[in-house]
């Protein structure tokens, strides 16, 4: 009985345990359900997702604080000073040239151990009342900075779209050779139980089943690659969207079976490519940093006020009071005035700043040059892609219903025994190729037209085509 008694206790324990797996499976589908995106929906994912975006986002935000921080030069400096110390009061004659270390002493011609209480509290105000125009030309530069941080957002923001456009173009074109791949390896399996028959029959040599076999190999061989690169590009198309991979179904719409429709394509303007856009920002940048060098070699006018007071536990004869004599400040001063400085051996330095600026812009106008060259040679490459690729697209259609009818053909040739095995799987090729031919015509067209939509710079009417 107690033999029975644990087998069922066993048996039990084992069906819970089943009946948890299921539930955790239906609980882990219901959590994490897969998700259909259109191409449009991938983009518009990857720029709320994608980490660089935030990158140039908190750049941008900085570069904000930037101005916010240039623009208080204009307000007037208040410096507060508190101090308490017990020292020695015994002074020297003599110079000392301007340092930090050694401090000057208002004492007596002594040389003791003795020390008394000092204190001192002070307030200086600053203010500039004119500048030449630095401080303007430092706060342009921070604007021309945050400019420059929103150019390189949106350009950012143009890179992954485009990146996560070409991905998802990426996996349709895998997904499409897969599916041809697919139908080969289910003609071949036909093809193959027919041969199979026949030479049971031994109405057709075993040859030709070994050779059908071999051709089905192959064929599995090409979907088991075709599958593999439907998993990387799926894999690619997820760091742009922030989904797992597994969890992706990419709706291709219109691109897996219609071809877009054939406009005349507008001129490319490189000025409007936010490439050109953020180098244009960076050269405005540098400009603005010369105008504020250049407003650096000028006096500097400072108006200021001062009110201080001191205390010390020493009296003029060089007797100290003792106690805590010295702990308050007792006298008191003031001082209303106006300090010029001027940096004259700056000017050395100034002028090299000048030149390393010049140079700086010279390179960046050079280099705006090199990317509209670039933006114009993409643009004529994509133009005559695109020729080329609605000439092959139309061309398809016949190779793929001509290789249809071949193998037809060759299939009935074959079956009557007036053809050899070698030609039906020459004409199961051709299909296979034509139909692989076929579908990634249709997906060349639309490439070229990404191609064209990303020299332009906005590849949000390539999207708004593709996605209706």
């Amino acid at each position: 009985m107690r033999i029975r008694r644990n087998h069922r206790f066993i048996g039990a324990t084992r069906c819970l345990l089943a009946l948890l797996a299921i539930t955790g499976v239906l609980l882990a589908q219901q959590v994490t359900p897969s998700a259909d995106l259109t191409l449009g929906e991938a983009v518009e994912r990857a720029l709320r997702n994608y980490p660089s975006i935030r990158v140039t986002q908190e750049q941008m935000n900085a570069a904000a604080a930037g101005i916010r921080l240039a623009q208080t030069a204009y307000l007037p400096r208040l410096d507060g000073l508190a101090q308490v110390n017990r020292a020695t009061r015994n002074t020297f004659y003599g110079l000392l040239l301007p340092q930090g270390i050694v401090p000057g002493v208002d004492g007596v011609a002594a040389n003791n151990l003795g020390s008394v209480w000092d204190s001192a509290l002070g307030v200086l105000v600053t203010w500039q009342p004119f500048d030449f125009g630095l401080r303007a030309a430092r706060v342009a530069t921070a604007a021309a900075a945050h400019n420059q941080a929103q150019a390189t957002m949106n350009r950012t923001r143009y890179d992954v779209s485009v990146a996560t456009a070409d991905a998802f173009l990426t996996v349709v074109a895998a997904e499409q050779t897969a599916e041809a791949a697919r139908a080969a390896v289910d003609s071949w399996q036909v093809l193959l139980k027919s041969i199979h028959a026949l030479t049971t029959a031994q109405l057709r040599p075993g040859a030709d089943e070994s050779r059908v076999q071999a051709e089905l190999a192959a064929a599995q061989t090409q979907l088991a690659q075709a599958e593999q690169a439907i998993d990387v590009a799926r894999s690619n198309v997820a760091q742009f969207v922030g989904l797992n991979a597994s969890l992706l179904n990419l709706l291709p719409g219109k691109l897996a079976g219609q071809l877009p429709p054939d406009r005349p394509e507008p001129l490319l303007e490189t000025a409007a490519n936010p490439l050109s856009i953020e180098q244009n920002a960076a050269i405005a940048q540098v400009q603005s940093q010369l105008k504020a060098t250049e407003r650096t070699y000028y006096p500097q006018f400072l108006v200021q006020g001062l009110a201080a007071a001191r205390g010390t536990g020493m009296l003029t004869d060089g007797a100290r009071l003792g106690g805590l004599n010295g702990l308050a400040p007792t006298t008191q001063n003031y001082g209303v005035g106006l300090t010029v400085t001027f940096p004259a051996m700056d000017r050395f330095a100034i002028r090299e700043q000048e030149a390393i600026e010049s140079a700086n812009i010279r390179a960046g106008q050079a280099q705006s040059q090199v990317i509209a060259a670039h933006l114009e040679a993409q643009f004529n490459t994509a133009l005559a892609t695109l020729t080329g690729a609605r000439r092959v697209a139309a061309n398809t259609p016949i190779e793929v219903s001509s290789s249809r009818t071949a193998l037809q053909q060759a299939s009935a040739r074959y079956q009557a025994g007036l053809a050899p095995i070698d030609e039906v799987a020459q004409a199961q090729r051709l299909l296979v190729q034509a139909q692989i031919d076929d579908a990634l015509a249709r997906l060349n067209v639309w490439r070229a037209m990404l191609q064209m939509a990303t020299a332009r710079g906005d590849i949000q009417p390539f999207l708004a085509e593709a996605s209706q």
